[in-house]
Parts: structure tokens; C-alpha cells; sequence
């Protein structure tokens, strides 16, 4: 569903991401860890087209898209949970996800059954809602355009641990339904381990350890470990 081969950018003529190449299969649910700063949204920043690409290629679904401006991309099947969330502020729950909505499996009610705090709150502007609120809503707001590959960013950073546990069974759901690949980039180690199938460990703008999800959970001392290694493979 995804393939990235050769892949170097980042900011302006800054190199971030360096020769990486990374393929996601249909269905498969794929985790990116690291120390903060090694790379990891700027990668998602390429594929969606926001950041700089310098060389590579980037393929969604088998279709070339290194070059393609940002809403082709999405027109492609691709569906984006950034770091910031960036819900639409004047617009209510229900606008937001009218605007982003494309024919599918997920529409409102499957998605309001996902997220019953959204049903509530689903004449509410975007402005006046929580922080996990937000996060929900952006989320949903990805799931609507019915993507065929869920690139999600931090979807924990900031939030309290209950609204955090609200969102990872709403996205083990999502995962386990099968039929979306999702990448996914979390700072908890332990949730992006709990919820992915395979994991990839960055460093630096490269790929410095490669495994299945389940050889490193419950083992943080391991992960811990190889979070600094400076070897790519």
C-alpha cells in the first residue's frame, strides 16, 4: 500500500530523511519510534507532500506520487492524523467531517459509534473543544475520507491518560478491521508497540532496527537499547 524507496528530504535545502526506504502492506499496521528530533513527522511530511522532497520515490497503492501536490495524494487513498491535529476552528464536529467525507465504510454513524464523545459534541465549533476532543475529531476526520493508508502522528502527545485509553481502543478497532494500512508515529513506545504489527526504530533520518512489534513488547529496557544504536541496517 505504501512504498517509499530511496526517500531524502525535509525542510527547504535542510536534509532530514536520508536514502530511507520502507514498504506497508494492505492491512498492515506498521509503528515508527525514536527520541524526538530523529525524524519521524518529517517522514510523514514528505509522504503527504508538505515537507521537501529532495530524491526517491513515494507510491501509494502502486501509483507514483513523489510529485504530486498534496490533494492528489489524498485523492489516492491517503489519510493524515498530524501532530497538531488541526481541526477546522470555525467549523462544528459535523462540518469537519462533512467537508472531508468521501463514500465508504466510514461515515458518520460508524464513526460516532467510535467516538460517542463526538456524537455529543457534534454541534460544537472545533474551537471549543477538548484537546482530546480534538484529537478524536481528527482522526475521524481522516477515517471519513475512507483511506486506503491512516498516516498517524503522536495521536497521544498531550492528553490525559483516561482520554489516552479512550483513544487506543478506538484505533485498535481501527487496526484490527484490516482494511486500512496505517503508519503510525508514537512517542509512547508502549502503545505504538501494543497497537502495530511491525515496528521501526529511527534515528537520525534513517532506519536503525527493524522487528515485529512483539519481540519488543513488555521490554522496555531492550527498546531503550536499541533507541541508541547508530548503526542503520
Amino acid at each position: 500500500m505504501l512504498d517509499l524507496k530511496d526517500l531524502s528530504g525535509g525542510w527547504g535545502s535542510t536534509t532530514v530523511i536520508d536514502g530511507l526506504s520502507l514498504r506497508v502492506e494492505v492491512g498492515e499496521t506498521v509503528a515508527i519510534i525514536g527520541r524526538n528530533g530523529v525524524g519521524k513527522t518529517t517522514l510523514l511530511e514528505l509522504i503527504v507532500g508538505r515537507a521537501q522532497r529532495h530524491a526517491g520515490e513515494i507510491r501509494i497503492d502502486g501509483v507514483e506520487l513523489s510529485a504530486s501536490r498534496t490533494f492528489l495524494r489524498s485523492q489516492h487513498g491517503l489519510g493524515y492524523v498530524p501532530q497538531q491535529r488541526e481541526v477546522f476552528p470555525s467549523l462544528t464536529v459535523l462540518e469537519n467531517l462533512t467537508v472531508a467525507k468521501r463514500p465508504g465504510r466510514w461515515n458518520e454513524a460508524v464513526l460516532f459509534d467510535l467516538f460517542p464523545a463526538l456524537a455529543q459534541r457534534r454541534k460544537s465549533l472545533g474551537r471549543f473543544l477538548s484537546g482530546g476532543e480534538q484529537q478524536m475529531l481528527s482522526i475521524a476526520r481522516a477515517l471519513i475520507g475512507n483511506p486506503k493508508l491512516l498516516l498517524m502522528d503522536e495521536p497521544s502527545e498531550g492528553l490525559a491518560p483516561v482520554i489516552v485509553e479512550q483513544l487506543v481502543l478506538a484505533i485498535r478497532s481501527v487496526v484490527a478491521d484490516k482494511s486500512l494500512a496505517v503508519l503510525l508515529v508514537e512517542q509512547r513506545t508502549d502503545i505504538a508497540l501494543d497497537l502495530s504489527e511491525r515496528c521501526l526504530i529511527m534515528d537520525r533520518g534513517r532506519f536503525v532496527h527493524e522487528s515485529p512489534s512483539g519481540e519488543l513488547r513488555g521490554n522496555p529496557e531492550r527498546v531503550a537499547e536499541l533507541m541508541g544504536l547508530e548503526t542503520t541496517l
